[in-house]
């Protein structure tokens, strides 16, 4: 009887062995898929440091699972559209009275810009916000407060800064259009505000060429600049807000004009490549 029972007793110690290994395979392969998933990179994501599909919640400590990072966080300059492409941007709008005369002129040429706005100025203006977005043009975060000394203020600032004029961005332009810049006033970036741009899917966006329309030194002088500078790269800066932008109308009508004489295209600055 002793022997009768033991085959009974090792079938069923077998059996509950079986159903604990199930059980715990279970629990191995549902802890691989949750992994899986936070540590797949995304298309487009760039490999920094070898742990690019790690990422952060703490956009100080993008080495985490959990954030919504899928670009580099260095800065871009170079073209989507190649090497002889220049990427035509406009700042500190938008502007009820420039911004519209702007976006004439880019159409005249069929051209695409990327328009980096001012938080309060898009929530103020919705209407061009969608007008650009319509146009085909790229949407740029440059800010809540244009503050070109940021770069000298606490995280917490500088976050709130890009955060809160993203959030006001996208509402305006409405239909689930995303902010796929940040570029900081002035040139002010740091490590950490680049690095919060990209958890949020911003590419940080530098330029080569500073047309010093802002200061307004007359059409003529604007058009000689950016020939003059065109050679430092691929991206060049234009103002549609922060006061009279006539000069800039018109220069940008020249510039448009030469490049398109001079057999060059235009573009988007690149989101997923290495920094230039």
């Amino acid at each position: 009887m002793t022997r009768t029972d033991k085959p009974g007793a090792v079938r069923s110690l077998t059996q509950g062995a079986k159903a604990r290994i199930a059980i715990a395979a279970a629990a191995v392969a549902l802890a691989a898929t949750v992994w899986g998933v936070a540590t797949v990179v995304e298309p487009g994501r760039h490999p920094r440091d070898g742990n690019a599909s790690r990422q952060s919640d703490d956009p100080a400590n993008p080495g985490s699972p959990g954030s919504p990072q899928q670009v580099p966080d260095g800065l871009t300059h170079d073209s989507e559209s190649g090497r002889d492409a220049v990427n035509i941007t406009i700042d500190d709008g938008p502007d009820p009275q420039w911004t519209p005369k702007v976006l004439q002129v880019l159409k005249k040429y069929d051209v695409k810009a990327t328009f980096c706005m001012i938080g309060p100025q898009a929530r103020d203006h919705p209407d061009l916000v969608k007008e650009v977005v319509a146009g085909g043009h790229r949407l740029c975060d440059h800010t809540m407060d244009h503050d070109v000394r940021m770069d000298k203020k606490p995280l917490e600032y500088q976050e709130k800064q890009i955060l809160d004029a993203k959030k006001l961005i996208e509402q305006a332009a409405g239909d689930g259009v995303k902010v796929e810049y940040y570029r900081a006033p002035g040139g002010a970036f740091t490590p950490d505000s680049r690095r919060i741009a990209a958890a949020h899917g911003m590419r940080p966006l530098g330029w080569n060429v500073d047309s010093k329309d802002f200061s307004k030194p007359g059409a003529a002088a604007i058009v000689n600049t950016v020939k003059n500078e065109i050679r430092n790269g691929q991206t060049v800066l234009f103002h549609d807000g922060g006061g009279n932008r006539s000069q800039t109308v018109d220069a940008l009508d020249q510039v448009l004009s030469w490049l398109k004489a001079e057999g060059r295209p235009t573009g988007f600055p690149v989101r997923t490549g290495p920094s230039s």
